[in-house]
């Protein structure tokens, strides 16, 4: 699954050059939105886009693929501007204002002021993510707020006064926030700004409606999870080398228990079971692109014989390595 997503996402970012993030406007009227106007800036050493609608005055919202290891952005600060960001595929790390990184998996959000990510960075672990963010200026919201927002109680200023005054807010994957975001991937282009006007509310009746605390995903430091990308570093690149929990503990001076929490938080996996898919992730592009046979190959990758390696390799891929090797030729 998550090959075929990442293929799905490069074939979309075929035309878009390395280290580009193509930014596409598709406005409704002549007004410019929150996010995108002003000092908006995005590099990477990848690339991206980012397709944008303005919604209302003042609402904007943005699908976005990237394949790429991480995405800077700078834009504007301000603290009245609404943003929600929807990992719909890969994962997300946000490092923000204050020193605080989100993580975020397929189906989690986080809700912050624009001054939170005026100048962030998102790493992307697994190299892809698709998403959309959607921002509001909440100063602009009464003005423009359709009726159905008023029917339902939601007001500006208790959402500022709720995500705009601290942190970050994450939340975890459900039902109801799949609801509002998938079908926005899957409409045609034509039919995603009416689309967008009809979910745009729902969504802020939905946050006007939540109620946070126990259900909120854990946040970091920022240098906590630079510490577990070093780790991570360490781990891949020499995978002739088994290190422990404990090892790793001692080398980098982390406690296991926190190292664990976190090195999943950014992952997405335990770090022996992320570790195991890796190195058959590297032994099926050496079974593809050499001719080393199948025991050099286990030992590049970290095993002591051919046969803990075939049973690893057959436990993920659900093929043998000589089965897989067959069919690649």
């Amino acid at each position: 699954m998550k090959k075929e997503t990442a293929k799905s996402i490069a074939q979309k970012l075929q035309m878009v050059p390395e280290r580009t993030i193509s930014v596409v406007h598709r406005r409704s009227d002549g007004n410019g939105g929150a996010l995108f106007g002003g000092q908006f800036q995005a590099a990477t050493a990848g690339k991206g886009c980012m397709e944008v609608y303005t919604i209302f005055p003042g609402i904007e919202a943005s699908l976005n693929a990237f394949l790429a290891p991480e995405a800077r952005f700078r834009h504007d600060v301000s603290d009245s501007v609404l943003e929600v960001y929807y990992c719909r595929s890969g994962r997300v790390g946000w490092n923000m204002r204050g020193g605080t990184a989100v993580y975020l998996g397929a189906g989690d959000v986080t809700v912050h002021s624009m001054a939170c990510c005026a100048d962030s960075a998102m790493m992307f672990p697994l190299t892809y993510s698709e998403g959309i963010s959607v921002s509001v200026d909440l100063e602009k919201l009464p003005a423009v707020c359709p009726e159905i927002l008023r029917g339902a109680g939601v007001q500006a200023d208790r959402l500022q006064e709720r995500f705009c005054a601290g942190k970050p807010s994450a939340i975890p994957a459900c039902p109801g926030l799949e609801h509002i975001f998938d079908p926005l991937f899957s409409a045609e282009v034509s039919l995603r700004l009416p689309l967008l006007k009809l979910k745009v509310p729902e969504l802020l009746i939905y946050l006007s409606s939540l109620k946070l605390g126990q259900k909120e995903l854990t946040q970091y430091f920022s240098q906590q999870t630079e510490l577990i990308k070093e780790i991570h570093r360490q781990l891949t690149e020499h995978l002739d080398q088994r290190f422990t929990i404990e090892d790793l503990s001692r080398r980098y001076l982390i406690n296991t228990s926190t190292l664990k929490a976190i090195f999943k938080a950014v992952y997405g996996l335990p770090i022996a079971t992320y570790m195991k898919e890796y190195r058959v992730r590297q032994a099926m592009k050496l079974l593809r692109e050499t001719d080393a046979t199948i025991a050099e190959i286990a030992a590049q990758v970290g095993y002591e014989t051919q046969g803990k390696f075939s049973k690893a390799f057959k436990d993920v891929v659900q093929v043998l390595p000589t089965e897989y090797r067959k069919v690649q030729n």
